[in-house]
């Protein structure tokens, strides 16, 4: 079953969660200035959207089933998709769905927004100047709302890539999961981008003279709101590119690191290789003279002295080979 809010300019909150929507229009009459807000939609509202508000069916369907970022103008109404943050998972945006026809504002989405309890509590509190701009007012606040609940959002993005930034170059510990929190900040920051973009979007379609989308009265409330959303983009991009920037140092780093273990390996296994090169003819030579043969010729060369230097001998003359092969040069370095 779906949730209604009626809230006025003259009465403030009438209605929550339950509501006659076909006395809908006729409190519109009495109390000026209204805002329906509709969670979770259901055949009811359907009817009612489409019956009672005689609003474009097309624009009707997409409150129902999956909808792109738009701004529309139709006969008696117009119609408005944009992207908010969903208050259950940071992670996540959500559209919603605008109507606004006459002093009415309707919004219809399929989950809590955040934004839309700001706007709440900003129209309970707006003066009559404000209120004197009319229904084009109530939907600058709402998309103003929208914009401000991502401030904060991107400050906490800040702060976590400066913690993994120092995460990866503090050369006095080794932290767990910096490379997982890059990755889902870059999902997290994806995720505003397409929200805010998508709010830019929409104030810059708003704001085409040939359109005429808003009146003249309100111009300057979504210039100064497109030109916040622009901002807010850049910001998004740039800690994006940071986090990017991130992730290819602390890749770095963990290549520099096998590529240094890499070279220590080298430089042991060439260290054996070497030792052992020279261990095998030595091994070689005491295994012949060590038969018990009376035919070797001990006494010849001397005996055991003389198959010590002949074993050094052989041992100098491997490592003077290697040496003029470069092969010791690793030792040098």
């Amino acid at each position: 079953m779906a949730e209604l809010r009626l809230q006025t300019a003259t009465s403030g909150l009438i209605a929550r969660e339950t509501y006659e929507l076909n006395n809908v229009k006729e409190v519109v009459k009495e109390e000026g200035l209204a805002w329906l807000d509709i969670l979770r939609p259901d055949d009811e509202v359907r009817d009612f959207l489409l019956e009672k508000m005689d609003f474009d069916e097309l624009a009707v369907e997409d409150v129902f089933g999956p909808a792109d970022t738009t701004a529309q103008k139709f006969k008696n109404h117009r119609f408005i998709v944009i992207n908010a943050r969903d208050a259950d998972n940071q992670l996540d945006t959500e559209p919603v769905a605008i109507f606004i026809k006459e002093n009415l504002i309707i919004t219809v989405r399929h989950y809590s927004i955040p934004a839309l309890k700001k706007f709440r509590h900003r129209f309970k509190k707006a003066d009559e100047e404000d209120l004197a701009l009319g229904i084009d007012f109530l939907l600058y606040e709402i998309l103003d709302a929208i914009a401000d609940d991502w401030t904060p959002i991107l400050k906490s993005y800040s702060r976590q890539l400066d913690q993994l930034e120092f995460q990866i170059f503090d050369p006095s510990r080794k932290y767990d999961n910096v490379l997982e929190g890059l990755h889902d900040l870059k999902r997290y920051l994806r995720e505003a981008s397409k929200s805010i973009e998508s709010l830019n979007t929409v104030t810059m379609r708003l704001l085409k003279p040939n359109e005429r989308l808003i009146g003249s009265g309100t111009e300057h409330y979504f210039s100064d709101l497109n030109q916040l959303s622009v901002s807010l983009v850049k910001r998004a991009n740039n800690y994006s590119s940071g986090a990017t920037s991130a992730r290819d140092s602390y890749l770095s780093n963990i290549s520099m690191q096998l590529s240094e273990s890499n070279a220590q390996l080298t430089e042991v296994m060439t260290t054996l290789t070497i030792i052992g090169a020279i261990m095998l003819p030595l091994t070689l030579i005491a295994g012949i003279f060590g038969m018990n043969n009376e035919d070797l010729p001990l006494k010849q060369v001397g005996g055991f002295w003389g198959i010590i230097f002949i074993m050094l001998a052989f041992a100098c003359i491997m490592l003077m080979f290697f040496w003029r092969r470069g092969w010791l040069k690793t030792f040098d370095e």
